[in-house]
């Protein structure tokens, strides 16, 4: 780490992910932000923030476990109620869904436009989205709803450009990358996990119960949590690369 890297982590340091008031949690399809971050979500309900979901994708080709003869079309409508259900279930009742299909099957301008629209509406502190820069990421949708939120994350209080989408400007402070390689910010979630686990199986088409893909996923998020916790000193954790507006722009220090 540079001399520069160091004292910048005083001067500037990173945000505290609690001290918010108004949450907005970007996924590209249902169920990324419960995987992503849902002990997070449970414990910030818990703690009386207002929390929001935007959900950009409509997940039409999940069919690997939808009940069979289910169409791309028919489990668009079933996603969105497993979506629903599982926030509801975290404590969230605000869920917006942009409605784009999945697969990478729209315009990225279109995309990024009507992601600056919901912004506007909601006007979150701070958002979260997919980390779009991990290197092994090979998912259009994620690596595409991540950069528009970063984009957005910074351009959000521009008055003119987010008009320029037909959208209200936001004051956004910062952003929090889940899925991500490098956090620099944790959440201690240990009595969250269980709600967060309860939360993926609403989303019955594609994590059923008694299946490899549910067990893979729990498996996962139970050794991320443990990793975590033993990094940050805080039994089991959440892990987030978090910028504030000061971190976003010409600090590229910021980034290691």
């Amino acid at each position: 780490m540079s001399l520069t890297s160091i004292i910048l982590k005083f001067a500037v340091p990173v945000p505290n992910i609690l001290k918010y008031d108004n949450y907005l949690f970007i996924g590209p399809h249902p169920d990324d932000i419960e995987i992503g971050a849902g002990s997070t979500i449970a414990k910030l309900v818990s703690l009386g923030k207002k929390v929001s979901f935007l959900i950009c994708l409509d997940g039409r080709f999940g069919l690997d476990y939808a009940p069979h003869g289910t169409t791309p079309e028919a489990l668009i409508d079933i996603r969105k109620k497993e979506s629903i259900e599982a926030a509801n279930l975290l404590g969230v009742t605000d869920v917006y869904f942009l409605g784009f299909s999945d697969g990478g099957l729209y315009k990225k301008e279109d995309l990024f436009s009507a992601m600056a629209v919901a912004i506007g509406k909601i006007q979150p502190d701070i958002i979260f989205a997919p980390d779009p820069d991990v290197p092994s990421e090979c998912h259009i949708d994620h690596l595409n709803v991540g950069t528009c939120a970063k984009n957005l994350a910074f351009f959000a209080p521009f008055k003119e450009i987010m008009a320029a989408h037909n959208a209200s400007p936001a004051n956004v402070q910062a952003i929090g990358f889940y899925m991500t390689a490098k956090p620099n910010k944790y959440v201690k979630t240990g009595k969250y996990k269980k709600k967060q686990l309860s939360a993926i199986l609403c989303h019955k088409s594609q994590f059923p119960a008694d299946s490899e893909a549910f067990s893979s996923v729990k498996t996962y998020l139970t050794l991320r949590s443990i990793d975590f916790g033993i990094r940050s000193f805080k039994g089991r954790a959440e892990g987030f690369r978090v910028l504030s507006r000061t971190h976003m722009h010409c600090l590229p220090e910021a980034g290691k």
